[in-house]
């Protein structure tokens, strides 16, 4: 198990000190954070997959409904009888992806935190895969970030057109060497998450913002799937247009960060 057993080709000694929940229960080692948002239809697949690529782990996962208006919630509830490892967070209006991220990483008890989008285009399978890259890693300490590229990406010609432009503007001028921000597969410790600022869109600059805190940061190609059912909360307007001002926002913040390094005692 994750942080327990001796190391292996993916659990790699990550956070072996085991943190205790108030009930005396060793927490997990591992948390999954997944955002939804009327996905009734990709509740049900997307948690027998996430469980069937982390069979014999420690790990919980949590759910974030963003204030979803169709069945999400019902198909949530159902779900928690039949996964003992599966929460529950519910906002009470949509508040975006961005906070429902960050009250879903507030509320996990791991130290180590996975965050897959809902819609099922992310594949569960690959989070072996960016822990075995933080292993390679060697992170020292709670600072680092395992980013997700989508080399194959399953989506409309337009969608792929919106996300080129907006990858390139925000690579030049941020210069986070990361072509795929979006990819919602990402890795990285709770309380590197924790301590970034906190804005709306901010998921779409977790690499500029790590970089920002000296994280080391890695990327890894994973699978990208079509969507199967439901449809995308995203398009021009709030894919381009919105992020300009997010952009120059995180530019100043790049710009103004405190910037202090430690003279060990002689």
């Amino acid at each position: 198990m994750l942080g327990t057993r001796a190391p292996g080709p993916h659990r790699a000694g990550l956070y072996r000190e085991r943190r205790v929940n108030t009930d005396g229960r060793p927490a997990p080692a591992l948390a999954v954070v997944v955002p939804v948002k009327d996905e009734e239809d990709n509740i049900d697949s997307l948690l027998a997959e996430i469980h069937a690529a982390l069979a014999g782990e420690e790990f919980e996962v949590v759910y974030v409904d963003d204030g979803s208006r169709d069945a999400t919630p019902a198909r949530l509830a159902a779900a928690c009888a039949r996964y003992p490892r599966l929460r529950v967070v519910t906002h009470r209006n949509a508040a975006g992806q961005s906070a429902a991220l960050w009250s879903g990483i507030a509320a996990a008890r791991a130290k180590l935190i996975a965050t897959l989008d809902g819609d099922g285009q992310n594949d569960p399978a690959d989070i072996p895969k960016l822990l075995r890259v933080a292993h390679d890693m060697s992170p020292n300490g709670d600072r680092f970030l395992v980013a997700g590229i989508r080399v194959k990406r399953r989506d409309s010609l337009a969608k792929r057109w919106q996300s080129r432009i907006a990858n390139g503007v925000r690579a030049r001028l941020l210069g986070d060497a990361t072509p795929d921000t979006g990819c919602g597969l990402k890795l990285f410790p709770r309380a590197l998450y924790l301590s970034l600022p906190r804005f709306n869109h901010m998921h779409r600059f977790l690499p500029a913002l790590a970089r920002r805190e000296r994280a080391p940061i890695a990327l890894c190609p994973v699978n990208h799937r079509p969507r199967q059912a439901g449809r995308s909360k995203y398009g021009m307007l709030n894919r381009l247009w919105v992020g300009i001002v997010d952009l120059l926002g995180v530019m100043w913040l790049q710009r103004r960060g405190l910037r202090a390094d430690i003279v060990p005692p002689p």
